[in-house]
């Protein structure tokens, strides 16, 4: 067994490490084929390049270094970027100007290069001659940068440029080739009170339009409501599955984060997750027979599910109860095209799964959202009002709230709300109604929701009561206690192995979750009801009160709240996209390409116009973490990640900010059109307030990747 676990640790230790050399030299090669353009156009103009660096060699600090020719070629100590260094290329040509009028006062001249007879020591006039000779070579040799023709100029400044376009179409091209997973357009959840949620989206909708244009990518669904024009709403047409006709609904993306949502998952399948099936600790793990990755539901209870949607229904219908599901599963030996006849049918009993309980009751907050056409719409409930009691009784615990009153609508539908709204009590009847699904509060800032009244209400961190014998009242915490801190404490990597988990650790989660509700603006329901809940086994949460005391709680069942799901852990609808031949590859690689281009053009003009937020921007930090991501997932994803990379630099690049390529065109137009040079000293200026601009840029970003700047 021993040697069987240092198998696959030695294979997990091999996969990483070959990741992260693909990571390496990934984005390696992104600044590589930037300079390259530079250093092939210059040596096609007949520029002299003295340098050509991969990285950074501030102080002369270098990894390597190699002169081949005239040309010295390295890799810097700061993994930053690159540079190629040409004969006479300076981003303020008056430097050099001023350093052939230093030299002359310093004992140099033009016309000879002889030490100067005068004040100066010999060694200081030989320098002053030295510094003049490099100068003038500079602004005069023929093969200096400054002595080429302005189109010239243009070709070798812009070509960093087109080669990022030309290597992301590129790595477009080889990833379609190989094959790319597409996530479908659908709905996978709901996250409650948001834009979806108010209009009734469900789990299992298809979104088959976006205004006019036919959808069939999730991608192109974010990059819609996140940067598309949404002051007058986004109209998608939905199909639901058992519903004839589509319908059209006009959605308001809510802007609670960095960029604004219509608070939705991609839609799934009802077939688990080939690699986990199953949450550690939960009934679905334990289940007999064993589930396995790749199982494909298509019975709960009798009723075929051959949707999500189905699936979804089924499971919240029977989120309390005992259910019965019947898998289909391929033979071990996959014949292609094999009969659906030929393959395994097992059948799978589940008990409930009771929700993880720290036997804290929160104080209920203020309604947020009121669902459009819901009970509690019918009945007058605004966003705002406090509920205060259900039939003369109180609310009880808002995180079950749902649950409890969902268990109910079948048998006693009719319901005296009492909610304070302002400083007044109104009492409201309403008809609840049976929700055949459920809603999770998977964002940051979720509120809660009871799906059979259609509300969506915030849950404060007062501690309102403990239940008796719990968790909470055993680690002495009592009523009247505000909570501002919690922390996850996972198993550690040994413990997990005893449990069993040995094989799987490398898809298992063991950071620990540390959780400050006020810096972070994380809500409660977040916290309790969906990052708890995903939590492995034995996973021990620590809380920390206003008034400085902490507590560490080891979660239990709870008695009258339970997961619908019940571990169960289902793969993403979509389809893989593998060109048949070159000519379909390069179309497709190159439509992902101009995807690409706009949408980081787009994301700047929404970046300027606020609604996109500075803090979703990242540095070399996250870009890294987002490669290594995409890297784990296969080369195709990581080629597509390159690709989006890589026309990011392109129009980075092209920006009109001295400094920067496109500061450098702007200067040689103007040069084009007056015939002249642009003014040195306003050049001067400018040049500084880019580099200004730049390294200010550079903090930020480096703040917000080493969460110095929070992103909230």
């Amino acid at each position: 067994m021993g040697l069987f676990l240092l198998g696959l640790n030695l294979l997990d230790l091999a996969e990483t490490v070959w990741n992260v050399v693909l990571v390496v030299v990934g984005l390696g090669m992104l600044i590589f084929v930037h300079e390259l353009g530079h250093f092939l156009v210059a040596k096609l103009c007949g520029v002299k390049v003295e340098k050509f660096y991969l990285g950074f060699d501030i102080g002369g600090l270098k990894l390597a270094r190699l002169v081949r020719g005239e040309t010295e070629y390295g890799i810097g100590i700061l993994p930053l970027g690159g540079y190629v260094k040409m004969l006479g290329q300076e981003d303020n040509p008056a430097k050099l100007r001023e350093e052939i009028e230093r030299a002359r006062q310093a004992g140099g001249s033009p016309a000879t290069l002889a030490p100067a007879r005068s004040q100066a020591s010999s060694a200081e006039a030989e320098q002053a001659a030295a510094h003049l000779a490099e100068a003038e070579r500079a602004l005069f040799d023929s093969r200096s940068y400054l002595a080429q023709s302005v189109p010239k100029r243009m070709a070798i400044i812009s070509a960093g440029v087109v080669m990022n376009v030309l290597f992301a179409l590129l790595t477009g091209v080889m990833a379609y080739r190989l094959g790319v997973f597409q996530n479908a357009c659908g709905v996978g959840a709901v996250a409650p009170g948001e834009a979806a949620w108010h209009e009734g989206l469900k789990p299992g909708d298809q979104i088959v339009a976006i205004g006019e244009k036919p959808a069939s990518r999730f991608v192109d669904l974010q990059h819609r409501i996140s940067l598309g024009d949404i002051e007058q709403g986004v109209s998608l047409t939905v199909r639901r599955p058992g519903v004839a006709d589509p319908f059209t609904v006009r959605l308001f993306p809510d802007r609670l984060g960095l960029a604004p949502t219509i608070g939705i998952a991609s839609p799934l399948v009802p077939r688990l997750d080939e690699r986990l099936p199953a949450d550690p600790g939960s009934v679905a793990a334990s289940a007999v027979p064993a589930l396995a990755g790749g199982d494909t539901v298509v019975q709960i209870e009798g009723t075929p599910v051959p949707t999500f949607y189905e699936l979804h229904r089924q499971l919240a219908l029977h989120v309390d109860r005992p259910l019965e599901l019947v898998v289909q599963r391929r033979p071990k030996e996959e014949k292609t095209g094999a009969a659906a006849e030929e393959f395994l049918r097992l059948s799978v009993k589940l008990p409930p799964q009771p929700a993880l309980s720290l036997g804290l009751v929160m104080g209920m907050g203020p309604v947020v959202a009121v669902q459009k056409e819901s009970p509690a719409a019918r009945a007058g409930v605004l966003p705002g009002d406090v509920l205060v009691a259900i039939d003369g009784q109180g609310p009880g615990d808002p995180l079950t709230l749902g649950q409890r009153l969902g268990r109910r609508a079948a048998a006693q539908p009719r319901v005296e709300l009492t909610v304070r709204r302002g400083t007044e009590e109104k009492r409201l009847e309403a008809t609840l109604r049976v929700a055949d699904w459920y809603e999770t509060p998977f964002r940051e800032k979720s509120p809660m929701s009871a799906p059979a009244l259609g509300v969506a209400f915030e849950v404060t961190r007062r501690i309102e009561a403990v239940v008796p014998g719990g968790p909470a009242e055993a680690a002495g915490l009592r009523p009247g206690g505000v909570v501002i801190g919690a922390e996850l404490l996972p198993p550690s990597a040994d413990e997990l192995r005893a449990m069993g988990y040995g094989d799987r650790l490398k898809f298992l989660n063991l950071q620990r979750a540390e959780i400050d509700f006020e810096k972070h603006k994380v809500s409660w329901p977040f916290f309790a009801a969906y990052l708890l809940q995903s939590s492995l086994p034995e996973t021990r949460v620590k809380l920390t009160l206003a008034n400085g005391q902490t507590a560490e709680l080891r979660p239990v069942p709870a008695k009258d709240w339970f997961l619908p799901e019940r571990g169960l852990r289902f793969q993403a609808m979509g389809t893989v996209v593998q060109a048949a031949n070159w000519a379909e590859a390069f179309r497709l690689g190159g439509r992902e390409t101009v995807d690409a281009l706009l949408m980081v053009v787009r994301f700047l003009q929404k970046l300027g116009s606020q609604q996109v937020s500075f803090r979703a921007m990242g540095g070399p930090v996250t870009i890294a973490q987002a490669a290594y991501h995409s890297a784990t997932k296969g080369l195709a994803d990581l080629l597509i990640f390159l690709t989006l990379i890589g026309a990011n630099l392109a129009v980075l690049n092209i920006l009109p900010i001295p400094v920067l390529d496109g500061g450098h065109l702007v200067f040689l137009t103007y040069e084009a059109i007056a015939r002249r040079p642009p003014n040195e000293r306003v050049q001067t200026v400018l040049t500084w307030l880019g580099l200004l601009f730049i390294l200010g840029l550079v903090i930020v970003v480096l703040g917000l990747d080493f969460r110095l700047i929070s992103r909230q």
